[in-house]
């Protein structure tokens, strides 16, 4: 969409990827096209529309001009054909995996993908769609899950909360070799650390209530890849009207513009961060990528710019003691989402698997010391400040 040059840094895509020069009124910002539906000046317009000879918007469930520029910004940050927008990361999830699944068939999903997604797969047993769920990495487990109607393999790179980081390079020919199809869930990674359709991944899907909008004000869901892959799960949203609103979409184009400039200070504070924390005497073990340490670090190095914004990690001590660190804290909210402007710390035992027992929890890797440090934009020095006031305290 974008008139003239093609912008190749991720900083000036963020900002200019996806808009007209042009704009409506000669205005510098995208406007917001507010309106449910669209008029035709005569039956014989409707007719060129219907016939596909002359682009036309029809009604707001179909798609909307605001919405429209920010699918071309996320489709040209991520290097898709195209893109696609919902009101949730989890609509997105849904709605996609709805549109290629049918009764019948079965999919294989990393078994640390966010929790939400983990339940929808379970949930659609009854619709007949069953689901096996294998270790991220392990091939081995992975090639004993498929099975004769098998046609997708679903993971998060990294993945929420321990940070692994798939194999994408090994992945991918894994999947083309038995002909299945690879969905990867890149919300923490964003466009700017990793591009998973450079890998040859069929279909990226996006939180965009997360890093993408980056201010925790909007909720908003995104897929990206190919057009006629993107187009068949348009069509099912058409049906199923999982959409954004143009106001949300106004909000997302204004959050990508910087999209690039945050997650950069991001990647640097979470890197600080973690290496204060590793070797630690009162932390065990740290959970980031950008860690030699990280059972995925040369993954990591390999595909990935920089290593996100989350660090993860387990305290020496018990449940009472990480609560009363996690209290103790000062910056950061104590919040289950991450990826915005503010640091947010989260306790997934409390927060995300409140409703499992310890030894669920403990059967899926989510101890009672577990602690998911979701870093801002604030100084670094500031947060591990806080964070060495925090552990005195306790």
């Amino acid at each position: 969409m974008t008139m003239g040059r093609e912008y190749k840094g991720l900083s000036s895509i963020s900002v200019h990827g996806g808009e007209e020069r042009d704009k409506y009124a000669k205005s510098l910002i995208n406007p917001i096209v507010q309106t449910a539906t669209y008029v035709f000046d005569d039956l014989d317009e409707v007719d060129a529309y219907t016939a596909g000879e002359r682009p036309h918007f029809e009604y707001g469930r179909y798609g909307n001009p605001t919405q429209k520029v920010a699918e071309a910004k996320l489709a040209a940050l991520d290097g898709a054909e195209a893109a696609l927008l919902f009101p949730t990361g989890m609509s997105a999830v849904t709605t996609a995996l709805q549109a290629m699944l049918r009764s019948g068939q079965h999919l294989i999903i990393m078994e640390d993908c966010y929790r939400k997604t983990t339940q929808f797969c379970n949930m659609i047993a009854k619709f007949g769609i069953e689901s096996t769920f294998v270790a991220p990495g392990n091939f081995e487990a992975l090639e004993a899950a498929i099975q004769p109607n098998t046609r997708l393999i679903f993971t998060e790179s990294p993945t929420n909360p321990h940070l692994h980081v798939v194999d994408l390079e090994k992945l991918v020919p894994f999947a083309a070799e038995r002909r299945l199809k690879v969905v990867i869930d890149s919300t923490f990674a964003t466009p700017i650390n990793q591009r998973p359709l450079e890998f040859g991944v069929d279909l990226v899907i996006h939180s965009a209530t997360k890093y993408l909008s980056g201010h925790n004000d909007v909720m908003a869901g995104c897929i990206c890849g190919a057009a006629p892959l993107v187009a068949a799960i348009k069509d099912f949203q058409k049906v199923t009207g999982g959409i954004v609103d143009p106001h949300g979409a106004y909000l997302l184009i204004r959050g990508l513009k910087t999209l690039a400039l945050r997650v950069e200070r991001q990647n640097q504070s979470a890197q600080k961060i973690a290496a204060h924390l590793e070797g630690h005497e009162r932390i065990r073990q740290v959970f980031y990528p950008g860690l030699s340490s990280h059972v995925d670090h040369q993954v990591a190095r390999r595909q990935m710019r920089g290593y996100g914004g989350v660090v993860s990690f387990d305290m020496e001590g018990d449940l009472e003691l990480t609560r009363r660190f996690v209290h103790a804290l000062e910056i950061p909210y104590i919040a289950p989402s991450l990826g915005g402007v503010e640091t947010l710390v989260s306790h997934p035992a409390s927060v995300s698997y409140y409703d499992l027992s310890r030894e669920q929890r403990l059967a899926i890797g989510i101890n009672d010391e577990l602690v998911r440090y979701s870093v801002g934009i604030e100084e670094a020095d500031e947060l591990i400040e806080d964070i060495e006031l925090a552990l005195k305290k306790i």
